[in-house]
């Protein structure tokens, strides 16, 4: 019996003992997390990761080691950092939204891997299916049924046949959109006006130059536009365009309606995700999860900016109504 605590963890001697456990730790962890921009739902999805990891027991500056940098909208930005956290060797490295993640998928083949704030990780070649992939790989995606958000538009305004959007051609989630409202709007007598804008500098005209050509503008997840959206609530306004977004911390911004996740709770359910790497599963073993949890958000000042009279139905359906 003498000789047992040599068979013991140093952590479990230290428990046995009574003594608080601050010097040595056995479940000492890293998570390193990159982001392509910083806006509001992806900051969400941050502050809502590291959530779940203290939740789950992981605090930094204790027994969790915690890095977040963000790639400020460069997408050679983001493959420096990729390099860089893959060479930190730390336990899960975790990308918010698509360019961030396909950098780390790009950067190596066995740091474990995990995607958040994705709209189609398959188009975005992250995993081959929404089966356990058998790689480093797994992650959630914000993917959002389309129909929803056109049906969104017909509460909003019953009468619009022309859907303009403003979009990055070079986010793969948005290109995805764009292709599957083509196909889907002719079938609910609507068609589908693209405006181009590669950079967020870019969002501000674009929507300039669907003013008159369009009935409403419709915004997805994607991150130039999001970034930039108070340009567009500007253009909006000053020409009474109506603003319909998939993000609901958009209508907090200027949009009058969203039909859209809560990006904090997107977040802590990767974080969930994370948790489980850490307790020893690999990625490759986890299925890719989406989020299903929408809630309708709606801006009566918006309303009234962009022309629009919400009906009671609409406002008795909201889970949150902006003044």
């Amino acid at each position: 019996m003498l000789q047992l605590h040599k068979l013991l963890p140093l952590a479990a001697i230290t428990l046995a003992l009574g003594l608080p456990n601050t010097t040595f730790s056995a479940e000492q962890k890293s998570v390193a997390v990159t982001a392509i921009v910083e806006h509001p739902a992806l900051d969400s999805v941050r502050d809502g990761i590291k959530a779940a990891l203290e939740e789950g027991g992981y605090r930094e500056g204790e027994n969790l080691k915690w890095q977040y940098q963000s790639a400020q909208g460069n997408t050679g930005t983001a493959a420096q950092i990729a390099r860089k956290f893959v060479g930190d060797r730390p336990d899960v490295i975790i990308g918010i939204a698509t360019p961030s993640s396909q950098a780390l998928v790009a950067a190596t083949r066995t740091t474990p891997v995990l995607f958040s704030a994705v709209t189609d990780p398959i188009e975005a070649q992250l995993v081959s299916s929404w089966e356990a992939s058998g790689t480093n790989v797994s992650g959630v995606s914000d993917r959002l049924e389309l129909e929803q958000q056109m049906a969104l538009i017909k509460r909003v305004l019953p009468n619009a046949t022309r859907v303009g959007m403003v979009y990055n051609p070079g986010e793969a989630n948005s290109a995805v959109v764009v292709r599957q409202l083509k196909e889907m709007l002719p079938g609910m007598g609507m068609s589908l006006i693209e405006a181009a804008a590669p950079r967020s500098v870019d969002v501000g005209s674009a929507a300039r130059s669907l003013v008159g050509k369009v009935d409403v503008i419709y915004t997805s997840t994607d991150n130039n536009v999001v970034s930039a959206y108070e340009s567009l609530v500007k253009v909006g306004n000053d020409t009474r365009t109506p603003l319909i977004a998939s993000d609901t911390d958009s209508v907090k911004r200027g949009a009058i309606a969203a039909l859209g996740l809560d990006y904090y709770e997107h977040g802590k359910q990767a974080g969930r995700m994370a948790l489980r790497v850490l307790a020893g599963e690999k990625p490759g073993d986890i299925k890719p999860e989406a989020s299903e949890n929408l809630s309708l958000y709606l801006n009566l000042s918006a309303a009234k900016r962009q022309g629009v009279t919400l009906s009671q139905e609409l406002l008795d359906s909201a889970a949150e109504v902006i003044e």
